[in-house]
């Protein structure tokens, strides 16, 4: 069993200390103590698999409980899962666990110019983990909010003004920095590096990347605001593969699905034996660093990523079905070259028509306040995210089935 998990029993073994005292606190939560039952230690990997996993809802009910407190500088809240509902809460004490990451992954140095196009504010991490990094590499910094659509250009001549050399964000958000520099025929001749974290690799954006600074690449980080940072790659490694810290123990457990345990005892989050929803394995990455690799292939739960944030897509469909006269409901994602350009929330109303009234305005009001993404996703094109009544779903014409999620291509 312990060929699965990122570290071997002998590198393993002197940290599972942590793993031990994060399973006694979870076992003093009312919520989940029982599932732990005949589970007294971690001692070795076999213990630590023979462990129940940890899903969102049960971590959000132990921090719950626990209230994580640093022990040194401030205890930051962040919004994990951008679903519906209230924000979901990730702990981290001030430097976000960027220590560790620095000593194996040294992207930036005193050199660069780096603009951290992550989003601020709105509890989200990214932003401010990735400023914790560049203070640890003595780089120079450039911090942006939110760029309307006519900023871009002007923001864009700044940048090659200024001499970047590197800019992170997420995928989706570096799409459009460097499909607006290739549309108005921009260059970033200083540009050499691209942090991202946040979304899978976009082909595409590698393809704009080569037109508008062909000197960049990619440096990536794999994490979550549950787990933080679990590993990095280098332009030398394939995008999908990622060096884990020796902090993180991540485990293959049934259907390839990850889990994983920190190893960090400043660690806020219980994380132990967490699941993302990721799927992957271990490996063997050719750049040729030693050591195994966690290779990612993909998500295997519900969440899809919209404009850089996750929609729980089940949820919002379990609830919409729940109205009174609606029988089936189901998301229709629009995209152009990989961005998300409107949502259509399709509603199927009873069949009989004996059912209540269905107010779409009402429902969409409703879901662009209380669903995190839909509302910060389309804050400058609010009229992108649309709830209609239609005669019938869009279904599969082969097989007849009818997912709870499409995406459609416009050209």
């Amino acid at each position: 069993m312990t060929e699965q998990f990122s570290l071997p029993p002998e590198a393993a073994a002197p940290r599972l200390g942590v793993a031990q005292r994060t399973l006694t606190r979870l076992r003093t939560v009312p919520g989940l103590a029982a599932r732990y039952t005949g589970h007294d230690t971690v001692r070795t990997l076999d213990e630590l698999a023979a462990l129940p996993p940890l899903l969102k809802d049960d971590l959000n009910t132990a921090l719950a409980h626990l209230e994580p407190q640093a022990e040194h500088g401030a205890t930051w809240l962040f919004q994990s899962g951008g679903s519906t509902g209230a924000p979901k809460l990730g702990y981290a004490p001030t430097g976000f666990y960027m220590t560790g990451v620095h000593a194996q992954w040294q992207p930036l140095g005193p050199a660069d110019v780096f603009v951290n196009a992550w989003g601020a504010g709105r509890m989200w991490g990214a932003h401010f983990l990735a400023a914790a990094l560049a203070d640890l590499s003595g780089c120079q910094v450039i911090a942006l909010g939110s760029v309307t659509g006519e900023e871009y250009a002007d923001w864009l001549g700044f940048f090659a003004a200024r001499g970047v050399t590197a800019i992170g964000g997420t995928p989706s958000v570096l799409r459009l920095w460097f499909a607006h520099a290739r549309a108005a025929g921009l260059k970033l001749p200083a540009l050499r590096k691209v942090l991202w974290l946040g979304e899978a690799w976009q082909p595409q954006l590698a393809e704009d990347m080569a037109v508008v600074a062909p000197d960049a690449r990619r440096w990536g980080m794999f994490g979550s605001t549950e787990t933080w940072v679990v590993g990095t790659n280098t332009p030398a490694c394939p995008d999908d593969t990622f060096h884990t810290l020796p902090e993180q123990l991540v485990h293959v457990g049934p259907d390839d699905l990850l889990d994983f345990t920190t190893l960090n005892p400043e660690m806020l989050n219980p994380v132990l034996r967490y699941r993302t929803g990721d799927a992957g394995r271990i490996t063997d990455c050719p750049c040729g660093r030693p050591g195994r690799a966690m290779q990612v292939l993909g998500r295997r739960d519900n969440v899809v990523q919209v404009r850089g944030l996750g929609l729980h897509v089940d949820e919002i469909v379990a609830q919409l079905e729940r109205e009174p006269g609606i029988s089936r409901a189901q998301i229709v994602i629009t995209e152009q070259q990989g961005r998300a350009t409107g949502v259509d929330v399709l509603l199927l109303t009873d069949p009989t028509g004996l059912g209540t009234a269905v107010d779409a305005d009402r429902l969409r009001a409703e879901l662009l306040s209380a669903t995190f993404t839909l509302s910060t996703g389309f804050q400058h094109d609010p009229q992108a995210v649309r709830v209609r009544k239609v005669p019938a779903l869009v279904s599969n014409d082969r097989t007849g089935k009818t997912a709870n999620f499409v995406v459609r291509e416009e050209s």
